[in-house]
Protein backbone atom coordinates (compact mmCIF):
# COMPACT_ATOMS: atom_id res chain seq x y z
CA UNK A 1 0.00 0.00 0.00
CA UNK A 2 2.01 3.31 -1.15
CA UNK A 3 -0.03 6.38 0.41
CA UNK A 4 -0.42 9.80 -1.56
CA UNK A 5 -0.75 12.92 -0.16
CA UNK A 6 -1.42 16.40 -1.90
CA UNK A 7 1.17 17.68 -0.13
CA UNK A 8 4.72 18.31 -1.47
CA UNK A 9 6.33 15.24 -3.76
CA UNK A 10 9.85 15.60 -2.49
CA UNK A 11 9.53 12.58 -0.88
CA UNK A 12 8.00 10.71 -3.65
CA UNK A 13 10.89 8.43 -4.59
CA UNK A 14 11.11 7.07 -1.04
CA UNK A 15 7.07 6.33 -0.85
CA UNK A 16 7.54 4.38 -3.64
CA UNK A 17 9.79 1.90 -1.07
CA UNK A 18 8.08 2.34 1.84
CA UNK A 19 5.07 1.05 1.98
CA UNK A 20 2.57 1.31 4.84
CA UNK A 21 3.77 4.90 5.82
CA UNK A 22 2.62 8.66 4.59
CA UNK A 23 6.69 9.98 4.16
CA UNK A 24 5.52 12.47 4.35
CA UNK A 25 3.93 12.82 7.32
CA UNK A 26 7.13 11.09 9.08
CA UNK A 27 9.46 13.16 7.64
CA UNK A 28 7.48 16.37 9.28
CA UNK A 29 7.37 14.59 12.27
CA UNK A 30 11.33 13.60 13.04
CA UNK A 31 11.96 17.54 11.87
CA UNK A 32 9.58 18.60 14.36
CA UNK A 33 11.44 16.32 17.10
CA UNK A 34 14.65 18.49 16.09
CA UNK A 35 13.10 21.74 16.18
CA UNK A 36 11.40 21.56 19.33
CA UNK A 37 15.00 20.28 20.76
CA UNK A 38 16.08 23.36 19.24
CA UNK A 39 12.82 25.47 20.07
CA UNK A 40 13.58 24.62 23.83
CA UNK A 41 17.39 25.27 23.84
CA UNK A 42 17.30 28.35 21.84
CA UNK A 43 13.74 29.76 22.59
CA UNK A 44 13.78 29.06 25.67
CA UNK A 45 11.28 31.64 27.84
CA UNK A 46 14.35 32.85 29.59
CA UNK A 47 15.80 33.73 26.20
CA UNK A 48 13.22 35.28 24.15
CA UNK A 49 9.34 36.83 24.79
CA UNK A 50 6.27 34.70 24.63
CA UNK A 51 5.30 36.56 21.39
CA UNK A 52 8.14 35.66 19.66
CA UNK A 53 7.32 31.88 20.88
CA UNK A 54 3.81 32.04 19.36
CA UNK A 55 5.23 33.39 15.77
CA UNK A 56 7.80 30.67 15.95
CA UNK A 57 5.77 27.89 16.49
CA UNK A 58 2.98 28.99 14.44
CA UNK A 59 4.61 29.47 11.43
CA UNK A 60 6.52 25.86 11.76
CA UNK A 61 3.55 24.53 12.12
CA UNK A 62 1.85 26.25 8.91
CA UNK A 63 5.13 25.29 6.98
CA UNK A 64 4.56 21.54 7.97
CA UNK A 65 1.08 21.22 7.25
CA UNK A 66 1.90 22.85 3.81
CA UNK A 67 4.78 20.32 3.26
CA UNK A 68 2.54 17.14 4.03
CA UNK A 69 -0.99 18.53 2.96
CA UNK A 70 -0.20 21.36 0.23
CA UNK A 71 -3.39 23.85 0.21
CA UNK A 72 -5.63 21.64 1.96
CA UNK A 73 -3.60 22.51 5.31
CA UNK A 74 -5.40 25.90 4.30
CA UNK A 75 -8.53 24.24 5.97
CA UNK A 76 -7.15 24.61 9.68
CA UNK A 77 -6.51 28.32 9.47
CA UNK A 78 -10.03 28.68 7.68
CA UNK A 79 -11.80 26.69 10.72
CA UNK A 80 -9.94 28.24 13.30
CA UNK A 81 -10.18 31.90 11.93
CA UNK A 82 -14.30 31.28 11.33
CA UNK A 83 -14.62 29.82 15.02
CA UNK A 84 -12.39 32.95 16.32
CA UNK A 85 -14.74 35.00 15.14
CA UNK A 86 -17.62 33.12 16.53
CA UNK A 87 -16.06 33.76 20.02
CA UNK A 88 -15.64 37.52 19.21
CA UNK A 89 -19.11 38.02 18.48
CA UNK A 90 -20.87 36.22 20.68
CA UNK A 91 -21.19 35.97 24.51
CA UNK A 92 -19.20 34.09 26.65
CA UNK A 93 -22.87 32.51 27.38
CA UNK A 94 -22.82 30.55 24.53
CA UNK A 95 -19.99 31.05 22.69
CA UNK A 96 -19.18 26.89 23.78
CA UNK A 97 -22.40 25.86 21.82
CA UNK A 98 -21.86 27.80 18.54
CA UNK A 99 -17.83 26.65 18.28
CA UNK A 100 -18.70 23.12 18.90
CA UNK A 101 -21.45 23.31 15.86
CA UNK A 102 -19.88 25.21 13.57
CA UNK A 103 -16.48 23.44 14.12
CA UNK A 104 -18.05 19.81 14.28
CA UNK A 105 -19.76 20.64 11.37
CA UNK A 106 -17.09 22.19 9.02
CA UNK A 107 -15.21 18.75 9.96
CA UNK A 108 -17.77 16.69 9.10
CA UNK A 109 -18.12 18.98 5.77
CA UNK A 110 -14.80 17.82 5.34
CA UNK A 111 -14.52 14.39 6.01
CA UNK A 112 -18.27 13.90 3.91
CA UNK A 113 -16.56 15.03 0.76
CA UNK A 114 -12.95 13.27 1.29
CA UNK A 115 -14.46 10.23 1.68
CA UNK A 116 -17.24 10.31 -0.76
CA UNK A 117 -16.22 12.68 -3.33
CA UNK A 118 -12.55 12.06 -3.42
CA UNK A 119 -10.66 8.52 -2.00
CA UNK A 120 -12.95 6.37 -0.35
CA UNK A 121 -11.28 3.90 1.75
CA UNK A 122 -8.04 5.50 2.00
CA UNK A 123 -7.17 5.05 5.44
CA UNK A 124 -3.95 7.49 5.79
CA UNK A 125 -2.83 10.70 7.37
CA UNK A 126 -5.61 12.75 5.61
CA UNK A 127 -6.40 16.52 6.19
CA UNK A 128 -8.94 15.85 8.57
CA UNK A 129 -6.68 14.08 11.08
CA UNK A 130 -5.47 17.29 11.98
CA UNK A 131 -8.40 18.73 11.37
CA UNK A 132 -9.54 16.50 14.09
CA UNK A 133 -7.20 17.67 16.85
CA UNK A 134 -8.01 21.39 15.55
CA UNK A 135 -11.64 20.89 16.37
CA UNK A 136 -10.92 19.30 19.93
CA UNK A 137 -8.62 22.45 20.71
CA UNK A 138 -11.49 25.30 19.28
CA UNK A 139 -14.15 23.79 21.15
CA UNK A 140 -11.46 23.03 24.62
CA UNK A 141 -10.81 26.82 24.67
CA UNK A 142 -14.42 27.87 23.79
CA UNK A 143 -15.11 25.74 27.27
CA UNK A 144 -12.99 26.75 29.06
CA UNK A 145 -13.66 30.98 28.37
CA UNK A 146 -17.13 29.79 29.55
CA UNK A 147 -16.30 27.88 32.55
CA UNK A 148 -13.93 30.98 33.90
CA UNK A 149 -10.93 29.09 33.75
CA UNK A 150 -9.38 31.39 31.09
CA UNK A 151 -9.05 35.06 32.34
CA UNK A 152 -9.10 36.46 29.25
CA UNK A 153 -9.90 35.94 25.35
CA UNK A 154 -6.64 34.76 24.03
CA UNK A 155 -5.54 37.06 21.19
CA UNK A 156 -5.64 35.69 17.30
CA UNK A 157 -1.92 34.80 17.40
CA UNK A 158 -2.66 33.05 20.74
CA UNK A 159 -5.30 31.28 19.09
CA UNK A 160 -3.55 30.12 15.83
CA UNK A 161 -0.79 29.37 17.92
CA UNK A 162 -2.90 27.05 20.09
CA UNK A 163 -4.39 25.39 17.39
CA UNK A 164 -1.69 25.24 14.73
CA UNK A 165 1.69 25.14 16.19
CA UNK A 166 4.44 22.96 14.60
CA UNK A 167 4.45 19.89 17.81
CA UNK A 168 0.35 19.40 17.25
CA UNK A 169 -0.29 20.20 13.85
CA UNK A 170 0.01 16.60 12.45
CA UNK A 171 -0.95 14.34 15.25
CA UNK A 172 -1.74 16.53 18.47
CA UNK A 173 -2.46 15.53 21.08
CA UNK A 174 -5.02 18.25 22.49
CA UNK A 175 -4.17 19.77 25.53
CA UNK A 176 -5.70 22.57 27.60
CA UNK A 177 -5.34 26.48 26.48
CA UNK A 178 -4.09 26.78 29.95
CA UNK A 179 -1.36 24.27 29.82
CA UNK A 180 -0.39 25.50 26.60
CA UNK A 181 -0.41 29.22 27.30
CA UNK A 182 1.82 28.41 30.54
CA UNK A 183 4.68 26.56 28.70
CA UNK A 184 4.85 29.41 26.24
CA UNK A 185 5.39 31.57 29.38
CA UNK A 186 7.84 29.41 30.81
CA UNK A 187 5.18 28.41 34.17
CA UNK A 188 4.52 24.54 33.25
CA UNK A 189 4.40 24.23 37.39
CA UNK A 190 0.47 23.30 38.10
CA UNK A 191 0.99 20.59 40.71
CA UNK A 192 2.40 22.67 43.41
CA UNK A 193 0.34 20.29 46.08
CA UNK A 194 3.65 18.25 45.95
CA UNK A 195 6.20 20.98 46.13
CA UNK A 196 7.48 22.34 49.66
CA UNK A 197 10.03 24.87 49.72
CA UNK A 198 11.79 23.72 46.39
CA UNK A 199 11.92 20.34 47.49
CA UNK A 200 9.91 17.32 46.88
CA UNK A 201 9.88 13.97 49.52
CA UNK A 202 13.48 16.00 50.55
CA UNK A 203 15.01 16.16 47.39
CA UNK A 204 15.79 19.26 45.41
CA UNK A 205 13.13 20.55 42.87
CA UNK A 206 14.75 21.74 39.71
CA UNK A 207 12.91 24.61 38.15
CA UNK A 208 13.46 23.19 34.63
CA UNK A 209 13.18 19.65 34.87
CA UNK A 210 15.02 18.22 31.66
CA UNK A 211 12.49 16.04 29.26
CA UNK A 212 15.94 14.19 27.66
CA UNK A 213 15.78 10.65 29.74
CA UNK A 214 11.65 10.57 29.10
CA UNK A 215 11.81 11.80 24.93
CA UNK A 216 14.23 8.58 24.47
CA UNK A 217 12.39 6.62 26.39
CA UNK A 218 9.25 7.40 24.18
CA UNK A 219 11.48 7.13 20.86
CA UNK A 220 12.61 3.87 21.78
CA UNK A 221 9.20 2.53 22.13
CA UNK A 222 8.17 4.58 18.58
CA UNK A 223 11.18 2.36 17.30
CA UNK A 224 9.58 -1.00 18.50
CA UNK A 225 6.10 -0.33 17.73
CA UNK A 226 6.96 0.74 14.13
CA UNK A 227 9.31 -2.60 13.64
CA UNK A 228 6.49 -4.62 15.13
CA UNK A 229 3.84 -2.68 13.35
CA UNK A 230 6.08 -3.51 9.62
CA UNK A 231 7.19 -6.94 10.48
CA UNK A 232 3.17 -8.45 11.20
CA UNK A 233 0.65 -6.32 9.32
CA UNK A 234 0.87 -8.32 6.80
CA UNK A 235 0.83 -11.43 8.59
CA UNK A 236 -2.76 -11.16 9.88
CA UNK A 237 -4.64 -9.00 7.46
CA UNK A 238 -7.85 -7.87 9.60
CA UNK A 239 -9.87 -8.55 6.04
CA UNK A 240 -9.50 -12.07 6.26
CA UNK A 241 -11.87 -12.23 9.26
CA UNK A 242 -14.56 -11.86 6.85
CA UNK A 243 -12.88 -14.04 3.82
CA UNK A 244 -15.73 -16.77 2.61
CA UNK A 245 -13.20 -19.83 2.73
CA UNK A 246 -11.64 -18.89 6.07
CA UNK A 247 -14.83 -18.50 7.63
CA UNK A 248 -16.27 -21.74 6.23
CA UNK A 249 -13.27 -23.90 6.78
CA UNK A 250 -11.89 -22.47 10.39
CA UNK A 251 -13.57 -23.41 13.43
CA UNK A 252 -15.16 -20.97 15.61
CA UNK A 253 -12.47 -20.83 18.67
CA UNK A 254 -9.92 -20.36 16.04
CA UNK A 255 -12.01 -17.65 14.33
CA UNK A 256 -11.45 -15.58 17.51
CA UNK A 257 -8.19 -16.13 18.24
CA UNK A 258 -7.37 -15.05 14.73
CA UNK A 259 -9.75 -11.88 15.23
CA UNK A 260 -7.45 -10.81 18.47
CA UNK A 261 -4.45 -11.41 16.92
CA UNK A 262 -5.13 -9.59 13.92
CA UNK A 263 -6.30 -6.60 15.46
CA UNK A 264 -3.82 -6.74 17.72
CA UNK A 265 -1.61 -5.78 15.15
CA UNK A 266 -3.02 -3.14 14.23
CA UNK A 267 -2.46 -1.51 17.69
CA UNK A 268 1.04 -0.31 17.18
CA UNK A 269 0.08 1.83 14.39
CA UNK A 270 -1.19 4.07 16.47
CA UNK A 271 1.16 3.30 19.49
CA UNK A 272 4.07 4.99 17.15
CA UNK A 273 2.32 7.91 15.65
CA UNK A 274 0.74 9.41 19.48
CA UNK A 275 3.79 8.11 21.37
CA UNK A 276 5.79 9.88 18.61
CA UNK A 277 3.88 13.06 19.01
CA UNK A 278 4.02 13.21 22.99
CA UNK A 279 7.76 13.05 22.27
CA UNK A 280 7.97 15.71 20.20
CA UNK A 281 5.71 17.84 22.77
CA UNK A 282 8.06 17.08 25.48
CA UNK A 283 11.41 17.51 23.64
CA UNK A 284 10.12 21.43 23.69
CA UNK A 285 9.16 21.21 27.04
CA UNK A 286 6.02 20.76 26.77
CA UNK A 287 3.74 18.27 29.17
CA UNK A 288 5.51 19.02 32.60
CA UNK A 289 3.16 17.11 35.12
CA UNK A 290 4.70 17.56 38.48
CA UNK A 291 6.70 15.05 39.90
CA UNK A 292 5.57 11.78 41.69
CA UNK A 293 5.88 10.57 45.08
CA UNK A 294 9.35 9.80 44.33
CA UNK A 295 10.73 13.15 43.21
CA UNK A 296 11.13 12.51 39.43
CA UNK A 297 9.69 14.72 36.73
CA UNK A 298 6.33 13.28 35.42
CA UNK A 299 6.26 13.83 31.26
CA UNK A 300 2.65 12.75 30.95
CA UNK A 301 0.55 15.85 31.00
CA UNK A 302 -0.83 15.51 27.51
CA UNK A 303 0.38 11.91 27.25
CA UNK A 304 -2.43 9.47 24.59
CA UNK A 305 -2.35 6.63 25.79
CA UNK A 306 -0.97 4.04 28.34
CA UNK A 307 0.61 0.67 26.30
CA UNK A 308 0.54 -1.75 29.43
CA UNK A 309 -2.65 -0.63 30.95
CA UNK A 310 -4.34 -1.37 27.25
CA UNK A 311 -2.83 -4.81 26.49
CA UNK A 312 -3.84 -6.01 30.25
CA UNK A 313 -7.09 -4.23 30.70
CA UNK A 314 -9.57 -6.16 31.68
CA UNK A 315 -12.45 -4.39 31.44
CA UNK A 316 -14.20 -2.07 28.62
CA UNK A 317 -13.08 1.11 31.40
CA UNK A 318 -9.84 0.63 31.41
CA UNK A 319 -9.23 -0.01 28.02
CA UNK A 320 -11.21 2.96 27.16
CA UNK A 321 -9.67 4.82 29.83
CA UNK A 322 -5.85 4.08 28.37
CA UNK A 323 -6.56 5.05 24.83
CA UNK A 324 -6.62 8.21 23.11
CA UNK A 325 -6.63 9.46 26.60
CA UNK A 326 -7.16 13.80 25.76
CA UNK A 327 -10.00 12.79 23.15
CA UNK A 328 -11.62 10.45 26.18
CA UNK A 329 -10.91 13.75 28.03
CA UNK A 330 -12.50 15.95 25.66
CA UNK A 331 -15.82 13.83 25.05
CA UNK A 332 -16.25 13.67 28.86
CA UNK A 333 -15.89 17.87 29.18
CA UNK A 334 -17.99 18.75 26.10
CA UNK A 335 -20.39 16.08 26.09
CA UNK A 336 -20.54 13.18 29.09
CA UNK A 337 -21.06 15.95 31.98
CA UNK A 338 -23.24 18.21 30.42
CA UNK A 339 -25.66 15.92 28.65
CA UNK A 340 -29.00 15.59 30.69
CA UNK A 341 -30.26 12.57 28.29
CA UNK A 342 -28.35 9.29 28.07
CA UNK A 343 -24.40 10.72 28.06
CA UNK A 344 -23.00 7.18 27.38
CA UNK A 345 -25.14 7.15 24.25
CA UNK A 346 -24.75 10.84 23.09
CA UNK A 347 -20.49 10.34 23.74
CA UNK A 348 -20.62 7.81 21.84
CA UNK A 349 -22.99 9.35 19.17
CA UNK A 350 -20.22 12.04 19.66
CA UNK A 351 -17.18 10.32 19.01
CA UNK A 352 -18.35 8.98 15.80
CA UNK A 353 -19.43 11.98 14.25
CA UNK A 354 -15.78 13.12 15.09
CA UNK A 355 -14.32 10.27 13.95
CA UNK A 356 -15.64 11.08 10.29
CA UNK A 357 -17.96 9.43 7.93
CA UNK A 358 -17.51 5.94 7.07
CA UNK A 359 -20.53 3.67 8.38
CA UNK A 360 -17.85 1.19 10.24
CA UNK A 361 -17.44 3.96 13.11
CA UNK A 362 -20.98 4.20 13.76
CA UNK A 363 -20.96 0.48 13.55
CA UNK A 364 -18.23 0.70 16.58
CA UNK A 365 -19.51 3.06 18.24
CA UNK A 366 -23.53 1.50 18.24
CA UNK A 367 -21.61 -2.15 19.33
CA UNK A 368 -19.84 -0.05 22.01
CA UNK A 369 -23.02 1.33 23.83
CA UNK A 370 -23.98 -2.31 24.22
CA UNK A 371 -21.49 -3.50 25.08
CA UNK A 372 -21.00 -0.64 28.04
CA UNK A 373 -24.03 -0.78 29.05
CA UNK A 374 -23.87 -4.64 29.65
CA UNK A 375 -20.63 -4.53 31.37
CA UNK A 376 -22.10 -1.87 34.02
CA UNK A 377 -25.15 -3.57 34.66
CA UNK A 378 -23.54 -7.37 34.94
CA UNK A 379 -20.50 -5.78 36.78
CA UNK A 380 -22.39 -5.94 40.49
CA UNK A 381 -23.47 -9.10 40.41
CA UNK A 382 -20.94 -10.85 39.46
CA UNK A 383 -17.95 -9.55 40.56
CA UNK A 384 -18.59 -9.89 44.24
CA UNK A 385 -18.57 -13.58 43.92
CA UNK A 386 -14.75 -13.17 42.68
CA UNK A 387 -13.41 -11.20 45.72
CA UNK A 388 -13.29 -14.00 48.46
CA UNK A 389 -9.65 -14.78 48.17
CA UNK A 390 -6.57 -13.80 45.57
CA UNK A 391 -7.24 -17.14 43.91
CA UNK A 392 -10.60 -16.29 42.85
CA UNK A 393 -9.36 -12.73 42.33
CA UNK A 394 -7.11 -13.70 39.98
CA UNK A 395 -9.26 -16.40 37.96
CA UNK A 396 -11.53 -13.74 37.29
CA UNK A 397 -8.60 -11.34 36.10
CA UNK A 398 -8.10 -14.19 33.43
CA UNK A 399 -11.43 -14.35 32.45
CA UNK A 400 -12.22 -10.37 32.82
CA UNK A 401 -8.92 -9.89 30.47
CA UNK A 402 -9.98 -12.74 27.93
CA UNK A 403 -13.54 -11.21 27.34
CA UNK A 404 -12.28 -7.46 27.30
CA UNK A 405 -10.14 -8.31 24.84
CA UNK A 406 -12.25 -10.41 22.71
CA UNK A 407 -14.89 -7.79 23.12
CA UNK A 408 -12.72 -5.05 22.17
CA UNK A 409 -11.79 -6.61 18.90
CA UNK A 410 -15.58 -7.14 18.01
CA UNK A 411 -16.66 -3.94 18.45
CA UNK A 412 -13.35 -1.94 16.63
CA UNK A 413 -13.65 -4.50 13.83
CA UNK A 414 -15.90 -2.03 11.67
CA UNK A 415 -13.89 0.61 12.48
CA UNK A 416 -11.09 -1.01 10.50
CA UNK A 417 -12.98 -2.28 7.74
CA UNK A 418 -14.72 0.73 7.49
CA UNK A 419 -17.55 -0.07 5.34
CA UNK A 420 -21.33 -1.57 5.68
CA UNK A 421 -21.29 -4.40 3.90
CA UNK A 422 -17.96 -5.97 5.30
CA UNK A 423 -18.46 -5.03 8.80
CA UNK A 424 -22.16 -6.57 8.95
CA UNK A 425 -20.91 -9.95 7.32
CA UNK A 426 -18.25 -10.37 9.91
CA UNK A 427 -21.69 -9.96 12.32
CA UNK A 428 -23.31 -12.52 10.70
CA UNK A 429 -26.33 -10.30 9.91
CA UNK A 430 -26.46 -11.87 5.92
CA UNK A 431 -28.17 -15.48 7.56
CA UNK A 432 -25.28 -16.74 8.99
CA UNK A 433 -24.92 -17.84 12.87
CA UNK A 434 -25.16 -15.75 15.33
CA UNK A 435 -23.23 -18.01 17.80
CA UNK A 436 -20.36 -15.30 17.76
CA UNK A 437 -23.06 -12.77 19.36
CA UNK A 438 -24.52 -14.87 21.94
CA UNK A 439 -20.61 -15.49 23.18
CA UNK A 440 -19.34 -12.14 22.77
CA UNK A 441 -22.71 -10.87 25.26
CA UNK A 442 -21.88 -14.09 27.33
CA UNK A 443 -17.75 -12.75 27.61
CA UNK A 444 -19.07 -9.18 27.93
CA UNK A 445 -21.18 -9.59 31.55
CA UNK A 446 -17.80 -10.70 32.97
CA UNK A 447 -16.50 -7.44 32.19
CA UNK A 448 -15.49 -5.22 35.57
Amino acid sequence: IIIFTPGSSDMLPVSNTAAFLDVNFVVCQLCALLTAVWFRLYLHPSKTSPFVRHVVATLLGIYFALFCFGWYALHFLLQSGITYGIMILTGVEHMHKYCLVVALGYLSFCQITRVYVFDYGMYSADFTGPMMVITQKITSVAFEIHDGECVRMPSLLEYFSYNCNFMGILAGPTSSYNDYIAFIEGTPYRHRDLETKGKVNGKSRLNDPSPNTEVIRKLATCFISLLVFLSVCKVCPVERNVDDDFIATTPFYAQVVYLYLSMLTTRPKYYFVWTLADAINNAAGFGFNGYDSNGLPRWDLISNLRIMNIELATSFKVFLDNWNIQTAHWLKRVCYERCPYNPTAATFLLSAMWHGAYPGYYLTFLTGIVITLAARAVRHNVRPYFLGSPALKFVYDVITWAATQIAICYTVIPFVLLSVGPSLKFYRWEGRTKTDIKCITFFSSFMS
